[in-house]
């Protein structure tokens, strides 16, 4: 996958912040001269960088997965849980304040602005974690001759960001950066009732009610819901093999007025047996094995 944008051919930068509030993530734009904005392209060339040297098509983000610390992973643009970040990209006219960097301490994120030559945009976004460490400390640099003490806080840039938004996707280089910037946690967590219900819709031999109920109170298998429906993958399902695959892995259901029904307990098993997380394997004659997949990626011949 190509990012739609030319980061060597860069003609107009913005830099800005995000404050956290009651509300929620409030963001304002910060005025910088040319040795920023250049930092800036710096840092958007060795992020593009970083995610190239995991080929050129990145894996599509799961939410149930477990992410290493840095891996290209992409989302559409359009999805539910890009939602505060689709805001940011499209968002024109942010109030300029330069009094917000006071103190980076209450800082939620920084990002860029940023056009090409072809007009296309691009927002770059990182998480404020590093520079929050260096407030307080004691820093130094040389002036003229000697070292000097840095007086007051210092707003410390990254090496890179965390992800890219272009006019499709997101470009996730640190999946747990991406997800606490968009609040994916509670985003998936309010979306249980209505994947569980599109999912049920294609499905109609089970009964989803107690497995809706089960996941809009716990994250975990509210992720496996949402992996679930981004798949794709319910709609071919044969109820006969679905039953036996619950079977081998001591999931348990009952039928219900024709309808598969998860007992009590067992929900979470099932979403992963039904999400491909789950499986048996015999490799001691004998000796049935059971699993869980952390991470479900497809194996190719």
């Amino acid at each position: 996958m190509t990012i739609r944008f030319d980061p060597e051919n860069v003609v107009h930068v913005e830099f800005g912040v995000g404050l956290e509030e009651e509300q929620g993530t409030r963001f304002f734009f910060v005025p910088v001269g040319p040795d920023v904005q250049m930092a800036i392209e710096e840092m958007v060339v060795a992020t593009v960088q970083a995610m190239n040297e995991y080929g050129p098509a990145p894996a599509p983000y799961d939410p149930a997965d477990k992410h290493a610390a840095i891996e290209y992973l992409a989302l559409p643009l359009t999805d539910l849980v890009a939602e505060p970040l689709r805001e940011l990209y499209q968002s024109v006219n942010l109030e300029v304040d330069v009094s917000v960097i006071d103190d980076p301490r209450e800082l939620f994120c920084y990002f860029a602005k940023l056009r090409d030559t072809k007009d296309r945009a691009l927002t770059a976004v990182r998480r404020a974690t590093q520079f929050k460490g260096t407030v307080g400390k004691r820093l130094i640099r040389i002036l003229t001759d000697a070292l000097r003490m840095i007086e007051g806080n210092v707003f410390k840039l990254d090496a890179d960001f965390d992800l890219l938004v272009d006019s499709k996707t997101i470009h996730i280089l640190r999946p747990s950066g991406f997800e606490a910037l968009a609040s994916a946690r509670d985003a998936i967590l309010e979306a249980a009732p209505s994947n569980a219900s599109a999912i049920g819709g294609e499905m109609r031999f089970l009964n989803f009610e107690n497995i809706s109920d089960y996941a809009g109170r716990h994250p975990r298998a509210a992720r496996l819901l949402a992996s679930i429906r981004s798949s794709g993958n319910s709609r071919d399902v044969s109820p006969n093999a679905l039953k036996a695959l619950c079977r081998s892995n001591g999931v348990k259901y009952k039928t219900i007025r024709g309808k598969i029904a998860v007992e009590d307990g067992h929900e979470l098993a099932f979403l992963e047996v039904l999400d491909r997380r789950r499986y048996e394997l015999e490799l001691v004659e004998g000796r049935p094995e059971r699993y869980r997949a952390d991470s479900r990626k497809a194996v190719k011949d």
